[in-house]
C-alpha cells in the first residue's frame, strides 16, 4: 500500500524565510522605488506596428459587434418570454 505523505515546509524553507527580511524604508523611498520599477517595466513594453494595430483593432471591433448581437438576442427572446408570460397592459 502506499503511503500517504503530506507537504510540509521543511526547515530549510523556515530558515529561509525567517533570513530574508525586508527593511522598511519611507514613505518617499518606496515611492520612488516604485516609479522606478514602473519605469523599468515600461522599457520592456514592444509597440505594435501599424499593421498590429489594424488587426488587433479588426479583431475587438468584431467581437463587440458579436457581443452586442448575442446580447440583443437575448433581450428580445427575455422581452418575449416576460410579456408572454405576464401579459402586455
Amino acid at each position: 500500500m502506499a503511503r500517504n505523505e503530506v507537504d510540509e515546509p521543511g526547515n530549510e524553507v523556515a530558515a529561509g524565510a525567517q533570513g530574508k527580511r525586508v527593511e522598511k524604508h519611507g514613505m518617499f523611498s518606496a515611492m520612488a522605488r516604485f516609479f522606478r520599477e514602473v519605469m523599468g517595466e515600461l522599457r520592456k513594453v514592444v509597440t505594435p506596428t501599424r499593421k498590429e494595430l489594424i488587426n488587433y483593432t479588426g479583431v475587438v471591433l468584431v467581437f463587440v459587434i458579436i457581443m452586442i448581437g448575442i446580447v440583443w438576442t437575448l433581450d428580445l427572446a427575455f422581452s418575449w418570454f416576460v410579456v408572454n408570460l405576464f401579459g402586455a397592459r
